[in-house]
């Protein structure tokens, strides 16, 4: 079966100049490009030879692939459209990638520059066993790639460096995982699994359900709960849930204390668990504005 090639676009505001530097220059294209840790040149015995260079990417528990890449053309056109192909690989069984080959693309445009890159490998693993990973590992190093660019058209055009971009974007993937388990917690444990009196007498106290009515409630709150976790894994704009959450924590915090005005002095108040919530919240909205998506790339090739 034939893997489409890996494909992706984007327009950036800056001219061709500062993009090819940027990106054929080690030292800044290791800063943005999330697919390497670093990258360095060999030295050429001629200036008609290409240029080779060899390239890291440390992955967790000391484990890290190295490999190989040169540069094998560079071609400029007319109206000021670059090219560069590339050959690279590696030898290391970790890495799904044995071998593969690539262009990049420099096309000048009224608004900046139009950078492409279209790029094929060979798997590591050869047959059915080869196939199964890429069908993971495809999408990711694609996703990679498109996350890539968008870092490098926010660098160019903003000046954000690619460091603090990354750890925005860590950060906002991080506290939506966060936000995810406890509204799932607390709509499966509390709620749905212990039936818990505090929630129901809770409940009880502020509306008319008593009984199995006022269960039935809190089960249907938790599974509110459940969804709301869920939406934090698939909804992109996080900063709308933010907003939401600075509404709705004061909002449960101050129900809880009506209810039941000795949890104040609970060991494990809803209180300063809801406050807590709230100012991570205020952090999230902060760190949510313009974090850096794959999304905006264009990642399937335009026909003519």
């Amino acid at each position: 079966m034939k893997n489409n090639a890996i494909y992706v676009e984007t327009l950036i505001k800056a001219n061709i100049e500062e993009v090819w530097e940027s990106t054929q220059t080690p030292e800044l294209h290791e800063q943005w490009d999330i697919r390497f840790s670093s990258i360095s040149y060999l030295l050429k015995k001629t200036e008609a030879e290409p240029q080779s260079f060899r390239y890291e990417r440390k992955l967790c528990f000391g484990l890290k692939v190295t490999g190989w890449g040169k540069s094998v053309g560079t071609h400029n056109k007319q109206d000021g459209t670059k090219t560069s192909s590339l050959h690279f690989g590696t030898e290391q069984a970790i890495s799904p990638i044995k071998e593969g080959r690539g262009y990049w693309q420099y096309i000048p445009a009224e608004e900046g520059t139009i950078f492409i890159t279209q790029y094929d490998y060979d798997f590591q693993k050869k047959g059915v066993y080869g196939q199964f990973i890429d069908i993971f590992f495809r999408p990711l190093i694609g996703w990679g790639t498109a996350l890539s660019f968008d870092v490098l058209k926010r660098w160019l055009e903003k000046g954000e460096l690619p460091r603090w971009q990354y750890l925005r974007f860590c950060c906002n993937i991080l506290i939506s995982l966060l936000f995810c388990f406890v509204w799932v917690y607390q709509g499966v444990f509390p709620k749905i699994l212990a039936h818990h009196p505090l929630e129901i007498s809770m409940l009880s106290s502020l509306t008319s359900l008593t009984g199995t009515k006022a269960e039935a409630a809190v089960a249907i709150i938790g599974i509110a709960e459940i969804v709301f976790g869920v939406v934090w894994l698939l909804y992109r704009n996080k900063r709308q849930l933010y907003t939401l959450q600075l509404i709705v924590f004061p909002v449960l915090t101050l129900s809880a204390v009506i209810a039941e005005p000795s949890i104040w002095a609970h060991p494990f108040s809803p209180v300063p668990f809801n406050m807590s919530l709230w100012i991570l919240s205020v952090v999230g909205f902060v760190l949510a504005k313009d974090v850096p998506t794959a999304t905006n790339c264009i990642r399937k090739k335009r026909m003519g």
